[in-house]
């Protein structure tokens, strides 16, 4: 049982605390709620160029890194398409390093054209060098495009052109900043040999705590209709073998379905018992790679099967061997032996997981972000309350040819 003090300030930023005593570190985790899914369908990837811009020097830091390595610290930081997150690993003792650096990075950011230029050509080679030049490195666009018509998970966390990047103004990205880089869109979190009320002392120091909320960061983003027809796109291109990649809509990450998806991903490709590994990989010289995995996104997501052909092997065939496996979901139940064998395992590492500091700092964070702080402490009781039965239902209900979209690579000859 994780134990933790939550403080919520007028001004709408969020502190957790949670003491613990076992180690000398001290993690800090602070989440921006602006993800790929908050911008413009104009101006794709700022949130991504942004993680590269909070590291780039403010207003008493030249470089965020230095002083962080100089405290015998290590930190970084990841966007998605939900949230931007920052962390922090030191010893306790320079605890007030961290903080006072977060608060000069939120609140005082060096944004200048000669930082943003560096910052641009970074994020534009890595555009190049992961999505253009990479095979199969456009396949989260081409998926989001055809998956989503509405929702602004229409482009990846990197962006929807590579020109949004290259083609952003000063204005445009100080306007950004402002907007989402404030304490009413930020949650942080404190974790190691710490007492609360210092914590919160703190902050009250470095971080503004005190005003109104902003109500204006979060614009409403149009929901996905339910998918109604089979999608596929064919994608002629100079990649080593034929690939499929196959999305299925799936429920967002507040929903008890999120759970059964979850096991039904590791049903099928976790480990070396998994289905795909045994009986496709394994028991198949159709496939050289194949693997499943759900999205986890804040709004409704995606079950992804990605699957490498074999280029000997027919890939319509090893298409047709992927969905033998997914009806055998909907027509046999799984036995409860493998259910529990799963959540036995989701646990220990789960409670494996929450020896270190910075797992915390960042479920605390994360768990608060989307509503339940308590999920740290519950999230396990949600996957044991599934049965055999639970998961065959689901199977019926998420693996049906409309609500899937295919994107198959095919090797140019």
């Amino acid at each position: 049982m994780i134990e933790y003090s939550k403080i919520d300030f007028s001004n709408g930023l969020k502190l957790i605390v949670h003491q613990d005593k076992t180690t000398p570190m001290v993690a800090v985790n602070i989440l921006y709620g602006v993800g790929s899914r908050d911008e413009s369908s104009s101006r794709t990837g700022f949130a991504h160029l942004f993680e590269h811009l909070m590291f780039s020097g403010s207003a008493n830091v030249d470089d965020f890194d230095v002083p962080i390595q100089m405290a015998g610290g290590e930190n970084n930081a990841f966007t998605n398409s939900d949230m931007t997150n920052f962390y922090n690993v030191v010893p306790k003792e320079n605890l007030e390093t961290v903080l006072w650096l977060e608060s000069d990075r939120m609140t005082m950011l060096n944004v200048d054209q000669e930082n943003l230029d560096i910052q641009k050509k970074v994020v534009v080679e890595e555009f190049k060098e992961t999505c253009l030049n990479q095979p199969y490195g456009d396949m989260w666009h081409r998926m989001s495009e055809e998956v989503y018509r509405f929702h602004s998970y229409n482009w990846p966390t990197i962006g929807k052109d590579i020109s949004h990047v290259e083609k952003a103004s000063l204005q445009d990205v100080r306007e950004f900043y402002q907007r989402f880089y404030q304490p009413s869109n930020a949650i942080i979190s404190v974790v190691g040999d710490i007492e609360i009320q210092e914590i919160v002392d703190l902050i009250t120091r470095y971080f503004p705590t005190e005003g109104a909320p902003d109500s204006s960061i979060k614009e409403e983003i149009p929901k996905e209709e339910p998918q109604q027809e089979y999608r596929k796109r064919v994608l002629n291109s100079d990649v080593p073998a034929d690939a499929l990649y196959l999305g299925f809509r799936m429920c967002e990450r507040n929903h008890k379905d999120y759970y059964k998806a979850d096991l039904l991903s590791d049903i099928l490709a976790n480990g070396r018992s998994s289905r795909f590994h045994t009986n496709l990989y394994k028991g198949t010289d159709y496939f050289t790679t194949i693997d499943a995995y759900i999205s986890g996104t804040i709004d409704p997501g995606l079950f992804m099967i990605e699957a490498k052909i074999n280029q000997d092997r027919d890939t319509d065939v090893a298409y047709a061997k992927i969905w033998e496996q997914l009806d055998k979901l909907k027509q046999e139940e799984i036995s409860e032996q493998v259910v529990t064998k799963l959540i036995n395992k989701i646990e220990s590492a789960q409670v494996y997981s929450e020896i270190n500091p910075l797992n915390k700092a960042i479920n605390l964070c994360y768990y608060t972000y989307i509503g339940d702080t308590e999920l740290i402490n519950t999230q396990i009781s949600a996957y044991a309350s599934i049965t055999a039965a639970d998961l065959k239902a689901y199977a019926e209900k998420l693996f049906v040819k409309e609500n899937c979209t295919e994107i198959r690579y095919v090797k140019n000859m």
